[in-house]
């Protein structure tokens, strides 16, 4: 939701100005900076906002004519990029207990550590859910959330406790999403983003958002099914740059950086596309065992390379590993512009071995043409992997190489793939067809 905000004007104050809950879903893309998921905004002196700070810290706050009222700061970081956070904000200012007023649930946990915890006074009037315009993924002129949120639920009118919208799973203990809630909104309430992008109101109240900037884009990620990502707390040699809630990446060193999956698993099938947006061959594209080479993922130098650590399909059309080496003499040459191609990879862990196709086109490998589904010509990176370590995939790059990386949510950044593909596990969207016995790396591929 980078530069994307969604906004409602009401037109009235709600049913109880000093009762309120907000309940949403959140995935982090790119850290530090001010980021907000919701606000309400009248001008600079009355305004209310739940945001992560630059330190990655939650707040949640209201200042009413030109001073905090509330002002909530909790001491715990927020830096997992590849978790979705269940966020509750439960709020009643007619407690006669101070502690009682505002209380932040995350996954169905109240938070009690705070490094700042100034609580509204009693009967204090509040922004949210009054005639102010409240917008999502901003305060509505600037702190964009980079990131992915989930069936926000606003309540006009009563403090509600977490769960009513979550719950404990049976068996494995994880909380997790309830997707049929039964609450009073109020008539200021709302509920949008349920199971996709659209920004109706699903309450009954008729209180539908619009977007303000920026493109809203449906994601498969979901917090009843983790997608991977590409992971922003890796160290970059130079300047790298992560966008689309970390699907875009792009390194503007002369050193190679990489782009790996916050999701790294030990067996099973998995297939991923990445669309090329430069020109050139500084780009490599596969897997690479992160146990084994804990050195490739901390160094800042250009061991940090998939043809060097790991194994990955190179741009002038060879496939490196093994400290830089070619694999293969009878792959695919002489293709050196590469601006907008896709490269498909599929990463077989229970037989150690990949495969690669350029535009649908699979590569050869000595003489043979590629075929994931029936198990042909892979090529084999056991050397590149000790035993049943983890593995994460992605792609490297290096000179201004822009890589945009599909895990399966059917977009490269905000642009859709053009036709999906068959997928026969019917888990994620793809631009080719996912070979036979393949499936998306999630957290429902995991468990195929």
């Amino acid at each position: 939701m980078a530069n994307t905000k969604l906004q409602k004007a009401f037109s009235a104050e709600g049913d109880n100005i000093y009762k309120w809950t907000y309940s949403f879903w959140v995935k982090r893309g790119t850290l530090g900076g001010d980021q907000a998921m919701a606000s309400a905004y009248y001008s600079a002196s009355y305004q209310g906002r739940i945001l992560f700070r630059s330190d990655d810290q939650l707040e949640v706050f209201d200042y009413w004519n030109g001073s905090y009222t509330l002002q909530k700061k909790l001491n715990r970081k927020f830096r997992d990029t590849s978790a979705w956070y269940h966020i509750v904000v439960s709020n009643d200012n007619t407690q006669a207990s101070a502690d009682d007023r505002t209380k932040i649930y995350v996954n169905g946990v109240q938070e009690t550590s705070f490094a700042t915890n100034t609580q509204y006074p009693q009967n204090q009037r509040t922004t949210f859910g009054n005639d102010y315009t409240h917008y999502i993924g901003s305060y509505g002129s600037g702190d964009y959330l980079d990131g992915s949120m989930s069936h926000i639920h606003f309540i006009d009118g009563t403090a509600y406790a977490p769960t009513e919208f979550g719950e404990t799973d049976s068996t494995t203990g994880e909380w997790k999403i309830k997707t049929n809630v039964s609450v009073t909104y109020g008539s200021n309430g709302y509920f949008i983003l349920k199971d996709g992008n659209s920004v109706t109101d699903q309450s009954g109240n008729g209180n539908n958002f619009t977007v303000g900037s920026g493109t809203l884009t449906k994601t498969e990620d979901n917090p009843s099914n983790v997608f991977a990502t590409i992971n922003s707390l890796l160290p970059t040699a130079g300047t790298g740059t992560y966008q689309s809630g970390n699907t875009y990446f792009r390194s503007d060193s002369a050193s190679w950086d990489s782009a790996l999956s916050t999701l790294s698993p030990v067996a099973g099938k998995y297939y991923f596309e990445v669309k090329v947006g430069a020109t050139g061959n500084k780009y490599s594209i596969g897997a690479v065992d992160i146990e084994r080479d804990s050195l490739f993922v901390n160094a800042g130098t250009s061991e940090r390379y998939l043809g060097y650590r790991g194994m990955g399909y190179y741009g002038a059309g060879e496939i490196r590993g093994n400290n830089g080496s070619s694999e293969d003499s009878n792959l695919i040459t002489g293709l050196t512009a590469f601006s907008n191609h896709i490269v498909g990879c599929a990463v077989d862990l229970d037989n150690n071995k990949m495969y690669w196709h350029l535009n649908g086109t699979y590569i050869q490998n000595g003489g043979y043409t590629q075929n994931p589904s029936t198990g042909s010509y892979g090529v084999d990176f056991s050397n590149n992997r000790n035993g049943t370590n983890a593995v994460a995939m992605g792609a490297s790059s290096r000179d201004g190489h822009g890589l945009e990386i599909n895990f399966g949510n059917g977009y490269f950044s905000s642009t859709a793939v053009s036709s999906a593909g068959t997928n026969a596990s019917g888990n994620g969207i793809f631009e080719f067809d996912v070979p036979n016995g393949f499936t998306a790396l999630s957290t429902k591929g995991l468990n195929l």
